[in-house]
């Protein structure tokens, strides 16, 4: 079976979506969409599929079996809700709407429609990343301890003319835009925590309400703590992903480009005190991890089974992303909500 997939939203994540899906053995690139008229024909001329006006076209279309949403934030749920109700399988960037509300709404679409929606965590795909994650899953360094985590870049001049600059738009800043990525990790390897606390900063963008640094903890009942700290001020571009057990830790830095190799450092705690016994995996390929996540998403579609992204993942993360911005708000250590949509 090919599935004919439409891509609503031709900026830099949505033209990444379109060449996966046009080179993909089982999937053809049928149309794409975007309010820039020169941006979708000039990525339909790449592709070489059709170029329409408006994304009702794509998602009412017959002819059109899977919808990728790679626009801001504040158009994902209502795209994505009516190409599920449209019988479409869907995959939409992160994070799964402007808020916890949103992700809610957009898990109970998918549950309705029984069709697939897949929440674009593509970190997930990197393979120090991936890696790390099944050395933590097979008991490498035991229970974890603790989680460090950092994410950030630069920014650049007019942010606040930018959609991320824009409340309405983006739904929160960095916490909401990078974060999201980080926190969605920190689930993947330690769960739900129970507690959480941040500081949020706005030192530099002229974005306020919004925030171009977020500082948050999460605690877990049986006294493991994640840490986090993403930023747009962090001036050279910064990705760095620690889990540290009882046995030892597993550490991934950079993602490639300008974060830097990326690397996984492991270390096996020495029993007897002194140097842990110590190993790097350095990544130098290309960024495989659009094109990982793109066969993901297909093979959940055509064979039913599992895949990374689930709405529910989906809200989980974003309960923690709320537990943070309510900690932050009261100034004080808050219960995360339910988890369930």
């Amino acid at each position: 079976m090919t599935l004919r997939v439409a891509v609503v939203g031709c900026g830099v994540i949505g033209s990444r979506r379109a060449i996966e899906a046009s080179q993909h053995a089982r999937t053809n690139l049928t149309l794409v969409t975007d309010v820039d008229e020169a941006r979708r024909t000039q990525l339909a001329a790449r592709c070489e599929c059709l170029s329409v006006e408006h994304w009702k076209e794509a998602i009412e279309s017959p002819s059109i079996d899977a919808v990728v949403v790679s626009t801001p934030n504040g158009y994902t749920a209502e795209i994505a809700i009516a190409a599920l109700a449209a019988g479409k399988h869907v995959l939409i960037e992160k994070p799964p709407g402007r808020n916890l509300a949103e992700a809610r709404l957009l898990a109970e679409a998918a549950r309705k429609a029984g069709r697939v929606l897949k929440i674009g965590f593509n970190h997930r795909y990197h393979p120090a990343i991936d890696r790390a994650h099944r050395l933590f899953s097979d008991g490498t360094i035991g229970g974890m301890i603790n989680i460090r985590a950092r994410y950030g870049h630069g920014g650049r001049p007019g942010y606040e003319k930018e959609w991320r600059g824009d409340p309405t738009l983006a739904g929160g800043g960095e916490l909401t835009d990078q974060g999201v990525h980080i926190v969605d990790l920190i689930r993947w390897f330690g769960g739900m925590p129970s507690d959480a606390f941040a500081f949020l900063q706005t030192a530099v963008w002229p974005i306020r309400p919004l925030e171009d640094n977020a500082f948050g903890l999460f605690c877990y009942r049986n006294g493991a703590i994640a840490s986090l700290h993403t930023s747009w001020t962090q001036w050279k571009n910064l990705f760095s992903f620690e889990v540290h057990g009882q046995s030892g830790s597993l550490c991934v830095e950079g993602l490639g480009g300008s974060y830097g190799r990326e690397r996984l450092i492991t270390a096996i705690r020495n029993p007897a005190g002194g140097v842990p016994a110590m190993k790097e995996d350095v990544f130098d390929g290309p960024d495989l991890s659009w094109r990982l996540e793109w066969d993901d998403f297909v093979c959940a579609v055509s064979n039913g089974g599992a895949y990374r992204g689930t709405p529910e993942e989906g809200v989980e993360a974003m309960v923690m992303i709320d537990a943070l911005y309510r900690s932050a708000q009261a100034g004080a250590s808050v219960q995360l909500s339910g988890a369930t949509a």
